[in-house]
């Protein structure tokens, strides 16, 4: 966790190489953790939960000039895909943050189809970063706003954001 937070900063202060490099030390630490061994607090704390924290980080770098998509895109869809309803906020939020980087990386077609999921979940959460995570994926959706899909996501967009 410590690792993903540093990396969180890093990202934040838009340093790629500092970013990988604390995503590798979180990647080798998780690696070593067995069932039972964390504290109970920590029980939250899956393979789902970590793909999201670190695709989190490397959402951040991979919309930087000349960076790959390709780890964000993969860690944010290990995180949905892993998932439980239990943790639904954490599954919109990577969902929201995966549809942003794919409308970035010129698929609105895919990035409605995973927007429209996080939305439903989104609209069921009250969350200052939900709302501007919905935001920032409103934005990266602009270029497209005349393709009837994507203005329909930008005014249900709005719609949440506003509720």
């Amino acid at each position: 966790m410590l690792h993903n937070a540093r990396a969180r900063a890093w990202a934040k202060m838009r340093r790629p190489d500092e970013v990988l490099v604390a995503i590798d030390q979180s990647d080798r630490i998780f690696a070593r953790a067995r069932d039972g061994e964390d504290e109970p607090w920590m029980a939250y704390y899956d393979e789902a939960q970590h793909h999201g924290d670190t695709g989190h980080a490397a959402f951040d770098i991979a919309l930087m000039p000349g960076q790959s998509h390709q780890l964000a895109t993969s860690r944010l869809e290990t995180a949905i895909d892993g998932h439980t309803d239990a943790y639904v906020r954490s599954r919109a939020l990577s969902g929201t943050k995966l549809a942003t980087l794919t409308m970035a990386a010129g698929d609105p077609h895919q990035a409605v189809a995973i927007a429209n999921r996080a939305l439903t979940e989104v609209g069921k959460l009250r969350s200052k970063r939900a709302v501007t995570d919905m935001e920032e994926l409103s934005s990266a959706s602009a270029r497209y706003a005349r393709r009837p899909e994507v203005a329909e996501l930008r005014s249900r967009i709005a719609a949440t954001v506003r509720a």
